[in-house]
């Protein structure tokens, strides 16, 4: 066969290549060519680019016979390798399959996560990147506030447009349904703040100081905080997963487009729902808490209950009542808004929805955190 070939004028290389022309190489893909068991590598080429100038590669195809994506991967590389080195890949003679599953892939773009390499963005090309997402952030924050206060400007009207019923269930969702966590979780902070305290306490023998410590601690701010990081896990995830799978789903498109503004529609009635609800979710987590001091003291430190109970009258204020609350409804507006705000900005796929759900839990618990420590020296400063 090489024999008539060199006849007719042409140049041959092993059986995989000839020359039909001057700067252009014939490439033959004969036989099957399988993942794992390809005929021919890049390396063969590169030698045969570099034996002979040249300027375009073709294809004979006539005899190929099985093939698979090991064949489709072996010229998506060749056709990167012909790129770098400045030859036309001419892939007119390939089997249609091949032809159009390489358009496919060069028509799909590269995710805006992909990472091509080792290649690592400049130092100061990734500072501006991070500025600008910040700064985009914060105008999305500023505009969803801006709505909400609208919306509640138009509340404030009987302007505002939202379901009462929906309102209803919502509270029940987040108010009665949420008990049994509170429960557990409150029972168990007053637990292990009167056993801390009875270890110290001990020690000098004023163990009745348990019932002061518990109560000051539980009623003045750990109470709304646990109840706050209760429902910022429990009911602000639920805001976050709903809102972002009625993103996906394009439900909120379609309020907005029969003129229903989606901010008094959905989140207001759950601001709403929290701000009523958390305030008394509060005062549910302050008797548990006091209840768990109540236990470890009876069964620890071998106090009367009534002892307990009066220490506990004579230590609490009327005051750390009022200041748990304002703590619990603040907590309140702002779990329902980091709920409400990844929903809203969430992306069209599923993966988006888990995001905007782990990205309203750590908004909500970093805001309660914040807002006690703001409250809190406000308090040191009133005097309260």
């Amino acid at each position: 066969m090489g024999g008539a070939m060199e006849q007719e004028g042409l140049t041959f290389d092993g059986n995989l290549f000839r020359r039909p022309a001057e700067g252009t190489l014939c490439m033959a893909i004969d036989g099957e060519w399988l993942a794992g068991n390809l005929p021919l590598s890049l390396q063969a080429v590169d030698a045969e680019f570099a034996a002979v100038p040249t300027i375009r590669l073709i294809f004979e195809t006539g005899c190929l016979g099985r093939w698979d994506s090991g064949l489709l991967t072996f010229l998506i590389k060749l056709k990167e390798f012909c790129n770098e080195k400045g030859v036309t890949f001419d892939d007119g003679n390939l089997p249609d399959g091949a032809r159009r599953l390489l358009a496919l892939a060069a028509a799909v773009p590269m995710r805006p996560d992909g990472h091509e390499g080792n290649a690592r963005q400049p130092f100061l090309e990734r500072v501006a990147d991070h500025a600008i997402s910040s700064w985009h952030t914060v105008i999305e924050m500023t505009s969803f506030l801006g709505e909400v206060s609208v919306a509640c400007g138009r509340m404030m009207t009987g302007k505002a447009r939202f379901r009462r019923s929906e309102l209803v269930t919502i509270m029940q969702e987040c108010g009665a349904q949420a008990l049994p966590i509170v429960s557990l979780i409150s029972l168990l902070v007053g637990l292990i703040l009167a056993f801390v305290g009875a270890v110290q306490l001990a020690m000098f023998g004023a163990q009745i100081y348990v019932a002061s410590l518990v109560g000051i601690a539980i009623v003045r701010v750990m109470g709304a905080i646990m109840t706050g990081i209760i429902m910022a896990g429990r009911t602000g995830a639920a805001f976050a997963a709903r809102l972002g799978t009625m993103q996906v789903n394009e439900e909120i498109d379609a309020l907005a487009t029969l003129g229903i503004s989606p901010v008094e529609h959905l989140v207001l009635p759950r601001i709403l729902a929290l701000v009523v609800m958390m305030p008394l979710l509060c005062l549910y987590a302050d008797l548990m808490g006091i209840l768990g001091g109540l236990i470890v003291g009876v069964f620890m430190l071998d106090l009367n209950v009534t002892e307990y109970l009066t220490m506990t009258q004579k230590a609490v204020r009327l005051r750390y009542f009022w200041i748990g609350l304002f703590h619990s409804a603040v907590f309140g507006v702002l779990v329902a808004l980091a709920g409400c705000m990844r929903g809203i900005q969430c992306g069209r796929s599923a993966s988006a929805v888990g995001d905007a759900t782990t990205s309203a839990v750590v908004t909500g618990i970093v805001s309660i955190i914040v807002a006690t420590a703001v409250i809190t020296v406000v308090c040191n400063i009133l005097g309260i």
